[in-house]
């Protein structure tokens, strides 16, 4: 052609002084040399081109580097400049291999004579052939892989390239003769994004620098043109975090390296996907309303245009092009943004992807259309439960009052019922839900039929059925929570075949809102049946509320029938349960640790109650739900009774919520309260007329009362209410225990030693194995000579009086000091389990491990131990454990 070579093209090109040399990629590249085909393949900016000059200018080896143009598409041209390149670096090319006399063309002897002159070297010879995606033409890549293949070990081959070569890599690959770099690991990581913006003069702490990283995706130019734009602002980290991509020098970038020069078709379609999280061809092609969206795409991934492949035919943007891109978007193509999410939003609800489904319905600003697709797929529950529940709230909190479809109502109910955090949520709940309820009982007199095949009307007469039970138990109405349970038995028969297995969170939700309103009516046995199934259901995030909320209410079953280590255990299922799903704790009603802080205060564990109260706190804050509002009372109640606050127990006993039923049990431990604390106040007359509501149907509560009226000496009265208790086998120590000690009293005050020991003794056997404390420290005066007698005294030891001391001098000291002490140090089973471990040097982390519980189980568990012991390590624990032999 007659042109002179272009020397820069030979040249290393030169690395700034804001480059950063990552040694991961370079020992990477050293690997280089051992394989004859070496591609670094990644998008515009990502840093190739000085990784491969960096890494080359460190090598004592010859490197011949090229950087390809635009015009060496023809085979002549290129491999005239091949040549001049090993020249240009010291490498003889003899006179016999000569050079191409004709620009379009190459003589095959040529490229014969080359790859036997590299074969003869001793070391091999370096080639770079940088921007190597520009070669585009068959013949040259044809061409290169004949003299690659017949060079031997005389030729390392590196193609710095956006695009995959026209080489048979795959053969390179299984024969190990290859090595790869690609854009994942031309990533910056979180602390080379450090280094780099500190080349640049910012010092960003560790947070900012994980966002940059996240935005960018560790792309080296977002990463470099963002520091330069940060370091002439006043505040870096706050431009960094608010910097607008679509205004930035990285839009000029990937306007210029990305979309300029792109077909028509291509950029319409990047314009509209822009839109998305991620697409495939069929979803783009709805978008554009054209059919050429598979080749498109896979030319745009093939060629590291910031479109990524995730696999199955799926795609999505790079987050800095996507921002740019709907920049663009809106300002050549004005009010299509929501057009583009509703034609996306129809074809994501036909091809099944819900929660996409919602989100560009609701970005399209379709609420109708939104809601309804909820409705329809029975996920209604999902606003309840779940890992995503917060999600689809925040999703719908913009949905404005103009939206007047059953749908929008009934999820404007759900949200509102769900919160239930003020008496206006309520009733705006309650509201929305009677409009569904008449608009959908007008469509089904106007002839609508349900259809199996397309849910429609059935699916939201079975999503207003779950919200009338959600609705009956907030408002403490167990009629109509049965015939909410009963319409929905009614309309399973009508929902499509397999749609209720894809959402069993609809059915757990509707037993649990029926058990807690008949447990609030005080029908022990029906709640428990309801509650059990629940309890049962598979486990999965999407049924983890409601197990939690069924196994709490069956806790408070269980504590309200007297059996606390039954009550415990579910307890501590419920908040374990709640762990393992990855819920936010607390969570849920939060009833499981108001059954745990009851058991303490049974078992006088004040401090662990007082602990448990507060911890389940956020969830009751302004809360109307009955039942875990009346167990909260209760517990609260207690508490301060047994630390002698009367006035603050009749106060703290009241629930404070509005019901249409009143609750037996409640009203029960609330007329308990304010009679204990007129006894104490000294007006029996007052404590006696507060138990009229008191029957012998509430076994609990009976026994408690019967201890009053004794007190209150009323001693025929007390034991005509215990000879009323009806308790079928139901009654747990709680009530036993009680009863017990009423007729021991009753027994002694009578002078009747004899009974009355005998009563003790069996009331002391049925309470240590529930480590039952409170009925023997509220039984008063008359109490303690028997426990003194030596039958009942070793009885009491070790959880009830103290374990008297074996070990002369301090201890023997020390327990005399205490042997006024009713109560002694007791550890539950599972706090003697992690003290036993605690002993064998085990960290908690191997403790959690051996037991098959979570950490913060074992920590909890600690803290207990340490609180018990009067200590506050673990050496201390071990030792004072073995002084009062629970070791």
């Amino acid at each position: 052609m007659g042109d002179p070579f272009l020397r820069t093209r030979f040249a290393l090109p030169a690395r700034p002084s804001t480059f950063l040399r990552r040694p991961r990629l370079v020992r990477h590249l050293d690997k280089a040399l051992r394989t004859p085909l070496t591609l670094v393949n990644g998008s515009a900016g990502a840093g190739k081109t000085m990784l491969a000059a960096d890494w080359a200018a460190g090598l004592r080896q010859p490197v011949a580097w090229l950087t390809v143009e635009a015009g060496d598409q023809r085979p002549g041209v290129f491999w005239a400049y091949v040549l001049q390149a090993l020249r240009a670096c010291g490498v003889p090319v003899s006179d016999a291999v000569g050079g191409p006399a004709d620009a379009t063309r190459v003589d095959h002897k040529l490229l014969a004579l080359l790859a036997a002159e590299l074969d003869d070297r001793d070391r091999p010879v370096v080639v770079v052939l940088d921007e190597y995606d520009r070669v585009t033409a068959p013949e040259v890549a044809e061409q290169l892989e004949f003299v690659l293949h017949h060079a031997g070990r005389g030729l390392r081959l590196v193609l710095v390239t956006r695009t995959e070569p026209l080489l048979p890599l795959h053969r390179y690959r299984a024969a190990d003769e290859l090595t790869e770099i690609r854009a994942a690991e031309l990533a910056f990581t979180s602390e080379e994004a450090g280094a780099l913006l500190e080349l640049h003069g910012l010092s960003l702490p560790v947070h900012a620098v994980d966002a940059l990283v996240d935005r960018t995706r560790g792309w080296a130019a977002g990463l470099s043109l963002s520091a330069l734009t940060a370091r002439e602002s006043a505040d870096p980290e706050l431009c960094l975090k608010e910097f607008e991509a679509d205004r930035s020098t990285v839009a000029d970038f990937l306007t210029a390296e990305v979309l300029k020069g792109r077909s028509e078709e291509a950029q319409d379609l990047l314009l509209c996907v822009s839109v998305l999280n991620r697409f495939c061809p069929e979803l783009a092609d709805a978008l554009t309303g054209r059919s050429d969206a598979e080749p498109i795409l896979a030319g745009l991934h093939r060629e590291n245009a910031f479109v990524e492949h995730l696999g199955h035919s799926w795609y999505q943007l790079h987050p800095l092009f996507g921002e740019i891109l709907r920049a663009h978007l809106r300002v050549r193509l004005p009010g299509l943004e929501p057009e583009l999410h509703g034609r996306a939003a129809r074809w994501l609800r036909r091809s099944g992807f819900l929660q996409e489904t919602l989100a560009h319905g609701a970005a399209a600003g379709d609420w109708d259309f939104a809601a309804g697709a909820l409705v329809d797929d029975l996920a209604i529950g999902q606003l309840f439960t779940g890992l995503r529940s917060g999600e689809l709230t925040q999703l719908f909190s913009g949905m404005g009052p103009e939206a007047r479809s059953p749908a929008t109502d009934l999820v404007r109910a759900a949200r509102d019922l769900s919160r239930c955090d003020l008496d206006r949520d309520l009733a705006h709940g309650l509201a929305c839900l009677r409009r569904a309820s008449e608009q959908l009982d007008g469509q089904r007199l106007n002839g609508e039929r349900p259809n199996r095949d397309a849910p429609g009307l059935t699916a939201a007469r079975l999503s207003c059925v779950l919200l009338e039970a959600l609705a009956a138990r907030l408002t403490g109405c167990p009629p109509r929570a049965e015939k909410a349970a009963e319409a929905a038995a009614g309309l399973r028969r009508e929902v499509p075949e397999g749609l209720l297995d894809d959402h069993p969170e609809l059915t757990a939700l509707l037993l649990t809102h029926l058990g807690s309103a008949r447990l609030w009516a005080g029908r022990f046995e029906d709640a428990r049946a309801a509650l059990t199934t629940v309890a049962g259901t598979p486990g999965g995030a999407s049924t983890a509320l409601p197990r939690e909320d069924s196994m709490g209410h069956l806790a408070l079953l269980d504590y309200l029938n007297g059996w606390l280590s039954r009550a415990e255990r579910k307890a501590l299922a419920a908040v374990s349960e709640a762990e393992r799903a990855g819920l936010p704790q607390p969570s849920g009603s939060g009833i499981g640790r108001l059954v745990l802080a009851g058991v303490a205060v049974d078992r006088h564990e004040l401090d662990r109650a007082q602990a448990l109260l507060d911890e389940s706190a956020p969830l009751h804050q302004g809360r109307r739900d009955p039942v875990p509002a009346a167990g909260r009372a209760l517990v609260t109640a207690r508490l301060l009774l047994a630390r002698g606050d009367t006035r603050a127990a009749v106060e703290a006993a009241d629930p404070a919520v509005t019901a249409a039923v009143a609750s037996p049990w409640a009203a029960g431990h609330k007329a308990l309260v304010d009679s204990a604390a007129h006894l104490a106040e000294g007006q029996p007359r007052q404590a006696v007329d507060a138990l009229q509501c008191v029957s012998g149907d509430q076994p609990v509560c009976a026994v408690q009362a019967a201890a009053i009226l004794l007190a209150a000496d009323r001693p025929g009265d007390a034991i005509d209410l215990l000879d009323s208790v009806r308790a079928e086998g139901r009654s747990g120590p709680a009530v036993t225990v009680r009863a017990a000690l009423v007729r021991a009293r009753a027994a002694a005050e009578t002078g009747d030693a004899t009974t009355a020991g005998k009563l003790v003794a069996q009331a002391l056997l049925d309470a240590r194995r529930e480590r039952l404390r409170r009925p023997f420290l509220d039984a008063g005066p008359w109490l303690r000579p028997l426990l003194a007698t030596a039958p009942l005294q070793e009885l009491a030891a070790g959880w009830l009086t103290p374990v008297q001391p074996v070990q002369p001098a301090q201890p023997v000291q020390q327990s005399s000091r205490q042997s006024s002490r009713l109560v002694a140090v007791e550890l539950s089973a599972r706090e003697r389990d992690v003290l036993r471990r605690l002993a064998l040097m085990m960290s908690t982390e191997e403790i959690a491990a051996d037991l098959f519980v979570s950490v913060n189980t074992v920590k909890t568990h600690l803290k207990s131990v340490f609180r018990k012991l009067g200590v506050s390590r673990r050496g201390d624990a071990v030792r004072r454990a073995r002084d009062l032999r629970l070791l």
